[in-house]
């Protein structure tokens, strides 16, 4: 499916006693409510908008995007050697209507040594990763197992995302040869 990229900004700060799952739900609609605006307001037709929001989460604790070397070492020492979940909430925002899904997976990582932690940090790629680490990238190598939605550790759960377009009647395939959705 044919598709733009816009950056909004959007707060992603914790609201006092909100849930990992509230608050990935609450960030994504967020997301794809901003990005509806921002489209409208350059004039846009009115699109639908898909937005994402991925958390890190163990011990009840949300893991977002680190702020620097010292809070990458402290997440990743804290996933270390143990399993964690990754919510990624999903949101469409068609005209006036907006639909949503949370996947749920269950990731551990390997021993991960604070020497490790800080040249993978120097790599870059954990800057902006919830949890500072990129299952899509370089940090795969601390994945020992995974349960649950790839895609949706990476921060776009494939599966449920088809299912809120299925729902919306919006297409999901394009014929390559002619662009007709099928």
């Amino acid at each position: 499916m044919p598709f733009q990229v816009l950056s909004v900004e959007v707060d992603e700060s914790i609201v006092a006693g909100e849930s990992p799952t509230a608050y990935v739900s609450r960030l994504a609609l967020a997301k794809a409510r901003a990005g509806l605006a921002s489209a409208e307001a350059c004039g846009a037709p009115p699109w639908p908008v898909l937005a994402a929001d991925t958390a890190v989460v163990i011990g009840g604790e949300i893991f977002g995007k680190p702020r620097d070397a010292l809070d990458c070492a402290r997440m990743l020492g804290r996933l270390s050697g143990r399993s964690h979940e990754v919510l990624t909430a999903a949101a469409l925002v068609t005209g006036r209507e907006t639909s949503s899904c949370v996947s749920s997976s269950r990731v551990r990582l390997r021993e991960i040594s604070p020497a490790e932690a800080l040249e993978y940090w120097n790599t870059g790629e954990p800057a902006d990763k919830a949890g500072s680490y990129a299952i899509q990238g370089l940090g795969a190598v601390f994945v020992a197992d995974l349960r649950g939605s790839h895609s949706g550790v990476m921060g776009l759960p494939l599966f449920e995302t088809a299912e809120l377009l299925r729902s919306a009647a919006l297409p999901r395939w394009l014929c390559a040869a002619n662009g007709a959705a099928r």
